[in-house]
């Protein structure tokens, strides 16, 4: 799962969606020096990506891109289902994704110094670009692979990514609906 979907799952509390937010950017050993709540947001992000990582459905998207997309099949998967998370977004949440992902953007800034120096970096970009609003549409796709496969440190072709999206849209979007429930089942569980 990506950004969209890690601040979905986490909830209501803020320190932990921040830390969620996050989750990529602290270690282990960092976690002793932040707020509680927000090392469980980080905690609960490392939970996600283990769940997620090791899904046998998820295994099933990340098959069909593995020819061409190797290591990268996981990155991939994650965005494809951050767009259907999106796509359907009036499913899940009865906020609005554009305001919803604007009052994540705010809420970000208002931790500032919370944030990690990688997120801090890429937050504004993000805002200016309006990645999480963005995530519903194949051009908005098709922006963050091209971004993602500019940074990626060996041959990725993520930039290519949304060719295969739009090839087999359905059979990701299957996938989605069957793995998202059992992902959300799984954040409950572990918050409650």
């Amino acid at each position: 799962m990506n950004y969209l979907a890690h601040l979905y799952l986490s909830g209501d509390e803020d320190l932990v969606a921040i830390g969620n937010f996050c989750g990529d950017a602290i270690r282990r050993s960092q976690l002793k020096g932040i707020p509680e709540r927000m090392a469980v947001g980080v905690e609960l992000h490392w939970m996600i990506d283990e769940f997620t990582d090791h899904h046998p459905v998820v295994e099933i998207s990340k098959e069909r891109l593995r020819p061409i997309y190797q290591k990268y099949a996981s990155v991939l998967a994650d965005i494809y289902y951050d767009h259907y998370l999106a796509l359907h977004w009036d499913q899940y949440c009865p906020t609005p994704l554009a305001d919803y992902a604007q009052d994540q953007y705010a809420l970000m800034r208002a931790n500032w110094d919370l944030l990690p120096k990688r997120i801090q970096h890429m937050l504004p970009y993000m805002e200016r670009y309006d990645w999480l609003t963005n995530y519903a549409l194949l051009e908005g796709i098709d922006r963050v692979l091209h971004g993602m496969g500019r940074r990626a440190k060996f041959e990725s072709r993520m930039e290519e990514g949304v060719r295969e999206l739009k090839a087999m849209h359905g059979e990701f979007e299957q996938d989605f609906f069957e793995f998202f429930p059992l992902l959300q089942k799984a954040c409950a569980e572990y918050l409650s």
